[in-house]
């Protein structure tokens, strides 16, 4: 894929601004003791506090509004067991359209509550990969709705990058961001955007040791699917995307891992210092941090908290 074929810097300042009424311009948090402890001034941008609870809402919001009229009067459809379906539903019930979600039968209740709360409508299927595609293709078949993959897309990435967006414009003095890695839509948006903004700014990646298959993709050259992930970081488990490997490629100087012991450490971490609330998934840059200290001492480093949807009767501390 050409480099021009991706969102320019003005793209994504169009994007964010039309997607405004759509979702949260998040706050950025400090710690002193977390500081302390890692020897370096950190930043947190706090999607755990945009709406449905994760940067997802970004580029679900950014991918309807770029619908034309004859796609949104039939609707949108996707296949998800986490938070793109969720802010999927929500981003078409602002804008007045149908969403059809296609749920495995074992994604939790509180994900299938989230998506019947905004409006959409449920269609679920075997827990598997082959299921989730064929259900969604007699879907749009059916239907007429349009797919909105959750991070392969280049209208979710777009979205995606305006975090980044926001994030720079009120901390510009960041030297490092970092960003957890899963299909790589906030990784890839948020290299990108940091790319056209300032190019001596570092991006790094985090992921579980667990899900490692973006850390051995980049290390490789070419994508290495994700096989048998085993992580308490859910949201991570899916492989990098195409569009997204090629942003990381070129734009992300490392990745980092994070064991789930050392994930859990950060998460406590950031609820016992910080008072806030994070799903596992979100604390996987802090905790290749930790586990990378000497490659942050004294830095500004900026960490994407992507998201706080996690179930509370089941925290690992």
């Amino acid at each position: 894929m050409k480099e021009q074929e991706f969102p320019t810097l003005n793209d994504i300042r169009h994007a964010l601004v039309k997607i405004k009424n759509f979702v949260h311009r998040t706050p950025i948090l400090t710690s002193t003791a977390i500081n302390e402890i890692a020897g370096c001034e950190i930043y947190f941008k706090c999607e755990n506090f945009q709406k449905v609870g994760a940067f997802k809402a970004r580029g679900a919001a950014n991918a309807v509004l770029k619908l034309k009229p004859e796609q949104k009067s039939k609707g949108v459809a996707t296949h998800s067991s986490g938070n793109h379906a969720a802010a999927l539903a929500r981003a078409a019930k602002v804008a007045g359209i149908p969403a059809y979600i296609v749920m495995p039968s074992n994604a939790p209740e509180i994900k299938k509550k989230a998506v019947k709360g905004y409006g959409g409508e449920i269609i679920e299927c075997e827990p598997n990969l082959q299921a989730r595609e064929t259900t969604l293709k007699k879907v749009v078949q059916e239907t007429g709705a349009t797919f909105i993959p959750p991070y392969d897309f280049m209208d979710v990435i777009e979205g995606q990058a305006t975090c980044a967006l926001e994030f720079l414009e009120d901390q510009p003095d960041l030297e490092i961001i970092m960003a957890p890695v899963g299909g790589g839509g906030l990784l890839g948006g948020t290299a990108l955007l940091t790319h056209h903004w300032d190019e001596e700014i570092i991006i790094y990646g985090a992921e579980p040791s667990g899900a490692d298959d973006a850390y051995r993709s980049l290390k490789a050259g070419h994508i290495i699917p994700q096989t048998k992930p085993n992580t308490i970081a859910d949201g991570l488990l899916t492989s990098v995307g195409v569009l997204n490997f090629e942003l990381i490629k070129k734009y992300v100087k490392d990745i980092f891992l994070a064991t789930d012991p050392q994930i859990i450490e950060a998460m406590r971490m950031i609820y016992e210092r910080m008072k806030i609330v994070i799903e596992p998934s979100c604390a996987v840059p802090l905790a290749a941090l930790l586990a990378n200290k000497e490659k942050f001492a004294g830095k500004k480093v900026g960490i994407i908290l992507s998201g706080g949807n996690v179930d509370l009767g089941k925290l690992p501390f």
